[in-house]
């Protein structure tokens, strides 16, 4: 089940990015990630399973833009490979295509994700060696968001 992120999934949301550091996210990024939870979500999902967070991922919105980032994808380890992330990304980019003045989707990960986005329909627009911490390659990747 996916529904949307409420203050009281905080800690566990937390947990699932600590479970995925260093694999995927630096150290350093928990900060950001807390201040992103605490100042700067704007629709945030969680994937609940037998009532366990399992996922979650958000979407921030540039109106002025026409744009919409999807931001802070974290799958639980274990649930890694089994179509969780792909029901979350697919959640999210159906609820963007009920956004008629979002023309243009944008995902920011690295080098360990961008296969995933690829798949999902995104297609790489730039990279930037060591962006997010030493050994996280910025791989910005965008998706048209017209029918």
């Amino acid at each position: 089940m996916i529904r949307k992120y409420s203050n009281k999934d905080k800690p566990k949301i937390i947990e699932l990015l600590r479970k995925n550091t260093p694999a995927f996210f630096a150290p350093s990024e928990e900060a950001d990630f807390v201040n992103y939870l605490d100042h700067e979500v704007e629709d945030y999902f969680v994937y609940e399973e037998d009532a366990r967070i399992i996922g979650a991922g958000g979407i921030n919105y540039f109106p002025k833009l026409k744009l919409a980032r999807i931001s802070w994808d974290i799958i639980a380890p274990n649930s890694q490979g089994k179509g969780v992330g792909r029901k979350l990304a697919q959640h999210r980019l159906h609820h963007l295509k009920e956004r008629k003045n979002i023309e243009l989707i944008v995902v920011r990960t690295t080098q360990l994700a961008h296969k995933f986005y690829e798949k999902m329909g995104f297609e790489l627009e730039k990279t930037e060696k060591d962006f997010w911490a030493k050994g996280f390659d910025l791989y910005q990747m965008k998706m048209s968001n017209k029918k």
